[in-house]
């Protein structure tokens, strides 16, 4: 963890520090073609005690007498992989939904060329911001500015498009939250609300989809569906099976997006199987690189996620980011002031801060009827702008939300 004084706080993903080695609790996992009650049956017959399905990957999460080797799990018919379900600290201190369908591609560009939204390019907020009025100069925070946010709201906000924000909970009681909260789930503990006894989850909402009320702050996106999808406890701990129900929660209810600001220094087959299902699936998938300076963490170094370091407000590489070959886009993720909870808002640092503001981003594209997550990657790719950094610290660079319209306009042009 680092102690910046001047940045007030750096919220840092430990990088999966263990908590709890929890070796009697495995994921075991089938061949897709294994029979539900038989998973159960099998586990059982060890007196094993399942705690969560994970069908998403084709596991289940259970917990075995300490007697009760791998070895002895392998031996059962089906089973194609064992792993200790660690409990870890991530970072520091099935509902029914309304489906409401989003706008095709042509549809959207159908919109701008009848004349409904204003055809011209928006003006980047990096050059001016005389588009804006005191007031909502005061509302916006500086990432929020640096992404040119308000530079698409003529055409996107965000509207319709769900994002999951799998996380410490969220604070729905939140005045800049609330309205666009829509509903969540919790992996900690299933029959009880999302709500978020930590802060860091109901911060991250902020940045991604806060409401635009002259009130408070905005998020990148302030008219998304936010989810709140706790994985992690009060102190910012979850097991790997939890994160998996998480993410296999948003998969089976329809979210477009999924945040993940966490992440670990160690791979292992289940996550890695869980995101590239979610990616098949047709949702977008944010991580946090990491804030130990270091290579790229889990899950943002898999190919099938969006993976985001952090930025200051000179454009330089935080000191804290991590780094690699597999960084996809840099955001904002220093002093970053947003949503807190209890209703209060606070300023906070880390790449946990700059990933909502590419979740929010994403979001955008999403509305815009782009919807496979490859091709959303490359849509906010061509309205990347390149810093003055190496390609391992900024990927395709800075997101300017303005090119997005720009981008579409030129696909107007062509039909």
């Amino acid at each position: 963890m680092f102690n910046v004084r001047i940045i007030g706080a750096i919220w840092s993903l430990s990088m999966g520090l263990l908590v709890q080695a929890n070796a009697s609790q495995k994921i075991v996992t089938f061949y897709p073609e294994t029979p539900h009650q038989d998973r159960i049956s099998r586990v059982q017959s060890l007196e094993g005690k399942v705690i969560r399905e994970l069908r998403i990957i084709d596991a289940l999460a259970v917990e075995f007498p300490d007697e009760i080797k791998d070895a002895k799990i392998y031996s059962l018919k089906g089973v194609t992989n064992v792993e200790e379900d660690k409990y870890l600290k991530w970072i520091e201190s099935a509902d029914s939904f309304e489906a409401i369908p989003l706008p095709s591609l042509e549809s959207t560009i159908e919109t701008i060329k009848s004349g409904e939204v204003p055809l011209e390019t928006p003006q980047s907020l990096w050059e001016s911001d005389e588009k804006l009025t005191p007031e909502e100069e005061k509302e916006l925070p500086w990432g929020i500015k640096r992404v040119n946010a308000a530079g698409a709201w003529s055409v996107i906000d965000g509207k319709g498009v769900k994002v999951g924000v799998v996380d410490t909970g969220v604070d729905y009681t939140h005045p800049d939250i609330a309205p666009n909260y829509a509903g969540g789930y919790n992996a900690i503990k299933p029959d009880q609300p999302p709500l978020d006894d930590h802060g860091h989850g109901t911060h991250v909402s902020g940045t991604i989809g806060a409401i635009k009320d002259l009130k408070g702050v905005a998020g990148v996106a302030p008219k998304v569906f936010i989810y709140g999808v706790k994985v992690l406890d009060k102190n910012g701990s979850g097991s790997y099976s939890s994160v998996i129900a998480g993410i296999e929660w948003c998969v089976n209810n329809g979210i477009n997006v999924i945040n993940m600001s966490l992440g670990g220094s160690q791979t292992t087959a289940s996550m890695e199987k869980a995101v590239k299902a979610a990616y098949d699936k047709g949702v977008v998938v944010v991580c946090a690189a990491g804030n130990d300076s270091g290579p790229v963490g889990y899950p943002a170094k898999y190919a099938e996620s969006i993976a985001v370091s952090a930025s200051n407000s000179s454009d330089k590489i935080a000191s804290f980011s991590s780094r690699g070959p597999e960084i996809d886009f840099i955001a904002p993720g220093v002093s970053v002031y947003s949503t807190f909870k209890g209703g209060g808002y606070k300023t906070l640092s880390g790449t946990s801060m700059a990933c909502p503001h590419m979740a929010g981003l994403a979001a955008l594209v999403v509305q815009l009827g782009i919807t496979k997550p490859e091709e959303v990657k490359q849509t906010l790719a061509k309205a990347a702008v390149s810093l003055n950094l190496k390609p391992e610290e900024q990927g395709a660079g800075l997101v300017d939300a303005g090119k997005l319209i720009t981008t579409l306009m030129q696909l107007a042009s062509l039909k």
